[in-house]
């Protein structure tokens, strides 16, 4: 009797032993794709900060570079019209004088 208490006992302890090694695989093996996947998030995210950053950066340059090309066009204009206004002035003086000259 005392030999198959111990038997059954035994055959307890090994069947514990064998579940308990298997749950703790299972968790480190949880653990370890938990890592992973943490650390691939994280790369992610700084993959995506960098980009989000360099698209600023070129938004501000593109943005500069427009109004620069805008003030520029904007003064070429403002002097194109001074000058055909100086033109039409001067010509408009031109057609008085004559018109006085006629009469």
């Amino acid at each position: 009797m005392k030999k198959s208490i111990l038997s059954t006992a035994l055959v307890l302890v090994l069947c514990l032993s064998f579940t308990s090694c298997r749950e703790k695989k299972e968790v480190d093996k949880a653990e370890t794709t938990a890592e992973v996947t943490s650390e691939d998030a994280k790369e992610v995210v700084e993959k995506t900060e960098a980009t989000i950053e360099e698209t600023v950066e070129n938004a501000e340059k593109t943005i500069e570079g427009a109004v620069e090309d805008t003030k520029e066009a904007v003064e070429k204009t403002v002097k194109d019209t001074k000058e055909v206004v100086e033109k039409t002035g001067d010509d408009l003086k031109k057609a008085a004088d004559k018109l006085k000259k006629g009469n």
